[in-house]
């Protein structure tokens, strides 16, 4: 005895109807059967439409369906990646070659909403990553602005002629220099040997440079100090040994 697809392919789309409650649109019924079904995410909602994925899809019954394949098409996608309508189709075409020779709509129709809801766990979780990662990149900025600035011998050059022209050192130095002789204060100023050396010193005495502060505080009354005592003219080094 011959299968009546015909009878069975309308029993299948009553069965539908009653399943799908409102949602399920006939579009013809003359060669074959025509409609289609909408299905989405969990999550998507008419009013939030960017808030999952969502399309329409139309079946069309063929002479010998279901021993033939149905025709599948997508309507209406909506947040649909270039790549998802290709590849929503060739799913559910595995979905038909299992399921030949048994009424399958119901079955194709699951299949999509599930491989539509894997697609959209899957465009959550790269959003996580791409705020968690934003979050991570904001997090180092505002740790690097509170880290300070390394302290080489160039940078401590620097800081050393600023502060001296801030204090008015430099313009002190320079009045001095017109004179003969220069003092004591003056060549101790003038010693760039210093600045090395105290970089020197610190990494020598196995201290991270990195950490080092410069206290201005410490320089503030360098001016005021009394480093006087060859000052004079008339000193003469070893005078006082040989009164001795």
């Amino acid at each position: 005895m011959s299968r009546n697809y015909k009878e069975d392919q309308t029993n299948e789309v009553e069965a539908l109807d009653s399943i799908y409650c409102g949602d399920m649109q006939i579009l013809a019924t003359e060669p074959h059967h025509k409609f289609q079904i909408p299905i989405a995410t969990e999550e998507y909602s008419a009013d939030e439409p960017e808030n999952g994925l969502s399309c329409k899809l139309v079946f069309t019954y063929t002479a010998t369906y279901p021993d033939g394949a149905p025709v599948v098409e997508i309507e209406e996608p909506e947040n649909f990646e270039d790549s998802f309508e290709t590849r929503l189709l060739e799913h559910l075409q595995k979905t038909i070659d299992e399921n030949l020779g048994m009424e399958m709509i119901f079955s194709l129709v699951s299949s999509a909403q599930e491989w539509l809801n894997e697609r959209w766990d899957e465009h959550k979780f790269h959003q996580e990553e791409l705020r968690e990662q934003k979050l991570r990149e904001v997090e180092e900025e505002e740790r690097k602005k509170f880290e300070g600035t390394r302290v080489t011998v160039e940078s401590f050059m620097t800081w050393k002629l600023d502060f001296e022209e801030s204090t008015g050192i430099a313009a002190k130095r320079e009045k001095n220099n017109v004179s003969k002789k220069q003092t004591g204060r003056e060549l101790f100023m003038l010693d760039t040997t210093l600045n090395d050396s105290d970089i020197k010193f610190l990494l020598e005495a196995g201290e991270n440079i990195e950490n080092v502060k410069i206290d201005e505080a410490l320089f503030q009354d360098l001016g005021e100090l009394d480093l006087d005592d060859d000052d004079d003219e008339d000193w003469v080094p070893g005078a006082d040994d040989d009164d001795d």
